[in-house]
């Protein structure tokens, strides 16, 4: 890889983040519509949950697509599409003829989309960039992340008192240009394809599953995420009934809580980005899980008017989310071969997105009966217990260094992936 990788990967990389600041400041504002509009929590509710489906269901059936197309045209005809679906929404506020319905069918085809593009800017990210700044670069998304969680609603708020709804959608349709751009100028390397371009989609489709599965430490490893997924979204949902019911607090505190929590992550990403993490990412990985379970764990033990030693603790959980993702990113995008990495990713998604509606109706009736701040105990002790025992698991421990060897098949056989 050349020495202009830098130029090459940012270039584009900024590209996205910008289109990425509009469609957050297009979702506030559709959600503020909605809640204005209805005042439903059901509205909102099913909102959550179209956007959250499609890229759950359709996950491991679209990482097959982009282990079989030229990844960097996909990004550029998924924008475009998304950027068509912000244009449409823009012309039905303009001419008054909005329906809730047309924001459901919307969100339902954004989320498709974001079922492509997601692993496709994934999977290329390992081809443009060296294998040791892998990390830095996951932190550095993670650090954007989090800036996003930060200075996304008040200037979404902004955008909808100031502008009609269709300025607001215009926004996500001018900053997709950022993304576009780029990719019609910079190319991207393609891995190759010479064993897949003879098989059936299919063929490739059942080939990613096989390959998770018979990759013991990475199929371990993918359970783990969406375990700990589980664990710890409820969290994110239940904190504003912590911050008002236990802690006795409004609004407002909530908002220090929420920052809390963003401004570890910035903090986090940015210290991993400096640092670049152990040798063997798995070490750095289960560092940052404990740290997470300790934080969480913590706030579960405080009294009623612990509140302010509660911030302190969502600022360490949100340190140590980036520690624990971004080295989980870097270690598959270093690890599992380029024209495998888009099923990967893909899978990978979708069991950890999936655990959120099953953990919701979980955590839920458990936090009626026992109250908010005991899934912030017993989740946080499960979490850092995991981050613990994970480092006496071998086939996970040796993930880096035992990778398995892919059998030359051809269609219709039933080869493996063996050590």
């Amino acid at each position: 890889m050349g020495g202009d990788w830098k130029a090459r990967f940012f270039t584009i990389w900024a590209g996205q983040q910008a289109s990425l600041f509009g469609s957050w400041i297009a979702q506030f504002g559709l959600v503020w519509w909605l809640t204005q509009e209805t005042g439903s929590a059901t509205v909102l509710a099913t909102a959550s949950l179209v956007a959250m489906l499609p890229r759950i269901v359709l996950g491991p059936f679209t990482g097959t697509l982009v282990d079989r197309l030229p990844r960097r045209w996909l990004m550029v005809w998924v924008d475009c599409g998304i950027a068509a679906l912000a244009g449409l929404l823009a012309f039905l506020f303009w001419a008054g003829a909005i329906r809730i319905w047309h924001i459901y069918l919307v969100m339902a085809l954004r989320s498709a989309a974001g079922a492509l593009h997601w692993p496709a800017m994934a999977a290329a990210t390992s081809l443009l960039v060296p294998r040791e700044h892998l990390t830095r670069i996951a932190g550095l998304n993670q650090t954007m992340q989090g800036l996003l969680s930060i200075v996304s609603p008040p200037l979404g708020a902004i955008a909808v008192s100031t502008l009609p709804m269709y300025g607001v959608m215009g926004i996500d349709v001018f900053t997709f240009i950022f993304a576009v751009l780029p990719l019609l100028f910079i190319a991207i390397p393609e891995p190759e394809r010479a064993a897949t371009t003879r098989s059936t989609y299919f063929f490739d489709l059942v080939g990613g599953f096989r390959y998770v599965w018979s990759w013991r430490g990475l199929f371990l490893l993918l359970c783990l995420a969406a375990l700990l997924n589980f664990i710890a979204q409820p969290m994110a949902t239940l904190m504003p009934l912590l911050i008002k019911d236990y802690f006795g607090r409004g609004a407002l505190e909530l908002g220090w809580a929420e920052s809390a929590w963003g401004i570890g992550v910035v903090l986090g990403g940015l210290a991993l980005g400096i640092w670049g993490g152990f040798r063997k990412k798995v070490h750095t990985i289960f560092l940052g899980v404990l740290g997470m379970g300790i934080g969480f764990g913590a706030i579960g033990l405080l009294p009623p008017g612990g509140f302010h030693v509660a911030l302190g603790l969502f600022f360490l959980a949100g340190f140590m989310n980036p520690i624990a993702n971004s080295p989980f990113m870097a270690l598959v995008q270093s690890t599992v071969e380029p024209e495998m990495q888009g099923r990967v990713f893909s899978l990978m998604s979708s069991m950890a997105q999936g655990m959120a509606p099953l953990a919701l109706l979980m955590a839920g009736p458990l936090a009626d009966i026992f109250g908010v701040q005991f899934w912030y105990l017993v989740g946080g002790a499960g979490v850092a217990i995991l981050g613990v025992l994970a480092f006496a698991v071998p086939a996970i421990m040796r993930i880096e260094e035992a990778r398995p060897v892919a059998v030359a098949v051809e269609e219709g056989d039933t080869g493996t992936y063996e050590w």
